[in-house]
This record gives structure tokens, sequence and C-alpha cells, in this order.
């Protein structure tokens, strides 16, 4: 197998405690011991990481862009998911 063949995975990097990991870009590697190890060397070079995801990119789903109209959709008849629906009580403070 050559790393042509190799599966293509996606990488998430936490970069500091508390944060969520985001996305860092995509390697192709053999295994996923490979993936995590070459994904540190790779996005994580000057320190910066402290937890990586690799993902097989076969393994996540996506809506489409093109569908996002009817996708989207249900959530626009629900206001009370928007914040703007709520008024803040007095001496409510750091909402």
């Amino acid at each position: 197998m050559t790393n042509t063949d190799w599966p293509l995975w996606e990488v998430f990097v936490r970069s500091r405690r508390g944060l969520s990991h985001t996305h860092a870009g995509s390697l192709h590697a053999p295994d996923a011991e490979f993936a995590l190890r070459n994904a540190r060397d790779l996005y994580t070079r000057r320190g910066e990481g402290v937890s990586i995801w690799v993902v097989p990119s076969s393994a996540v789903t996506a809506s489409s862009p093109d569908e996002k109209d009817p996708f989207f959709e249900p959530s626009a008849d629900k206001p009370y998911r928007h914040p703007t629906f709520y008024e803040i009580p007095e001496g409510v403070q750091h909402l």
C-alpha cells in the first residue's frame, strides 16, 4: 500500500485546556496511531496542542451547502431559540 492509497484523516486540535477542539486539517495515514503521530508532528510543532483527535474522513457525515435552506428551515419557526426573543430581567449580570 502506497501513501496515496492510505485513508484520509481529519485532525482536530485543542490548543489550550478548557477550549473545544478545532479542525486543523487533513492528512493521509495507514492507521489511527500513525495518523495521531503525524498530526502531532504536523499541527502542534510549537507545543501549542494539549489534545488531538484524528477521525477517518469516511466517518464524517456532513450536510450539503446546496441543501442549506430546506435543512435549516425547521429552526426558523422556533423564535424561542434566538436570544433576542427573551428580555433580560433587571439585576441579572453576566448573561
